[in-house]
């Protein structure tokens, strides 16, 4: 009897340690974030291959929502700028792809979308897409063109955002 209780009190005490870790969404602490009042960042994004860019996409738009940044700042100011060899895949444009890359296509466009309507910026290097042969209106919804990106960058660098390469 006695063991058969503390075996039931074994249970239920780890059943409430999940439940509270399972609540709390897997929080983990960032020193890095302590003392912050807001998060700023900009993620130069210049993946030419689609399963990576769906792929690094999916990770910085969950990277986005996650429950630490939101914790510093409700809706963390960021923006990802397409350049490079990225812009290929920012267009509605898919000659030349495989069928697989055109699937990868589609789930960037989806996660493209996703990002847009959660607030993040958009943008993408006209001069990447004139060397890569993308038709600006071609590119994207939700994807705002700009003349240079680096510019962009620069600009963004100068306002405080954090630097994010993602090659």
């Amino acid at each position: 009897m006695k063991r058969e209780s503390r075996t039931i009190m074994s249970l239920f005490f780890s059943i409430c340690f999940l439940f509270a870790f399972v609540v709390s969404g897997f929080c983990e602490e960032y020193e890095s974030l302590k003392g912050l009042k807001s998060v700023k960042a900009v993620f130069d994004f210049e993946i030419g291959k689609p399963e990576s860019a769906a792929l690094h996409l999916k990770v910085i738009h969950d990277t986005c929502k996650d429950k630490n940044l939101m914790a510093v700042s409700k809706k963390p100011a960021t923006v990802v700028i397409f350049l490079g060899p990225s812009v290929k895949l920012m267009s509605q444009k898919r000659e030349g792809f495989s069928p697989e890359d055109q699937k990868q296509l589609d789930e960037i466009a989806r996660t493209i979308s996703g990002m847009s309507k959660d607030g993040i910026k958009l943008e993408i290097c006209l001069v990447a897409a004139k060397l890569f042969g993308v038709d600006p209106a071609s590119v994207l919804p939700g994807i705002k063109p700009v003349p240079n990106g680096w510019v962009s960058l620069i600009g963004y660098e100068a306002k405080g955002y954090s630097l994010v390469p993602v090659h």
